[in-house]
């Protein structure tokens, strides 16, 4: 008997049943400055910090509609381009030491804001950029609206207080505005309105307790060793 139309007909069965090829994109073809697919751009760039679908991370979440109601565009732009200095984010725009093309940039920047940007039920936030602040009043406002669940500040304070040095050493004056206002869901935190005393904090009242907490920043933030004690 002969076989030969049999083994033909099986090979042309599995030839068919192969799922088709997966279209090549740009990373697999060493071509990431060609990506310009936000969800792509989003996930490879930004998720680790803020969090898969911007819902937060160790940064704030993007989708949160009370910051992105005070963000305006060129700050997002600009933030998305070249960072924030002296802090855990970076810059990522080429022309300032980043790997993101001008284009690319962009897409993230508009993405978050076309994606995320819900209205908040006619509530508005405080200004991004607020007044000089007190750091006397500053006091007065930690301890009435902040010390009861992040302690009064005092010498034992645990190392995951906010006013941890190496915190504040990572943390920029607006983003510690930012945080206040926007709150961090993900993190159980209230925005400026839901304090425990159900008092909403005034944009100079923010203003006041970011200067007291940038106060409590040490001379050296992170440093093991005290001034009296030689480091080995």
């Amino acid at each position: 008997m002969n076989r030969a139309p049999f083994a033909t007909v099986a090979l042309v069965l599995c030839v068919a049943c192969d799922p088709p090829a997966r279209r090549p994109s740009a990373l697999d073809e060493g071509q990431p400055a060609k990506i310009e697919d936000f969800a792509a751009l989003f996930r490879t760039q930004c998720a680790g910090c803020h969090g898969e679908e911007g819902r937060g991370g160790p940064a704030l979440g993007l989708s949160n509609p009370i910051y992105l109601a005070m963000v305006d565009d060129a700050t997002l732009h600009r933030i998305t381009a070249a960072g924030v200095p002296g802090t855990s984010m970076p810059a990522f725009a080429s022309a300032e030491g980043g790997m993101l093309t001008d284009r690319q940039v962009d897409v993230i920047a508009r993405g978050i804001r076309a994606r995320w940007s819900h209205p908040t039920g006619g509530v508005t936030p405080p200004p991004y950029a607020g007044p000089p602040g007190d750091v006397a009043r500053g006091a007065v406002v930690y301890q009435s609206h902040c010390a009861s669940c992040h302690g009064s500040g005092g010498a034992a304070a645990s190392d995951t207080s906010i006013l941890d040095g190496s915190f504040l050493a990572l943390v920029s004056p607006q983003g510690l505005r930012t945080t206040i206002i926007a709150g961090r869901p993900d993190l159980g935190h209230p925005d400026w309105r839901n304090d425990r005393r159900g008092a909403p904090l005034s944009s100079q009242q923010i203003a006041d307790v970011v200067a007291w907490m940038l106060s409590r920043r040490p001379e050296f933030p992170g440093q093991p060793y005290s001034s009296t004690s030689p480091a080995p």
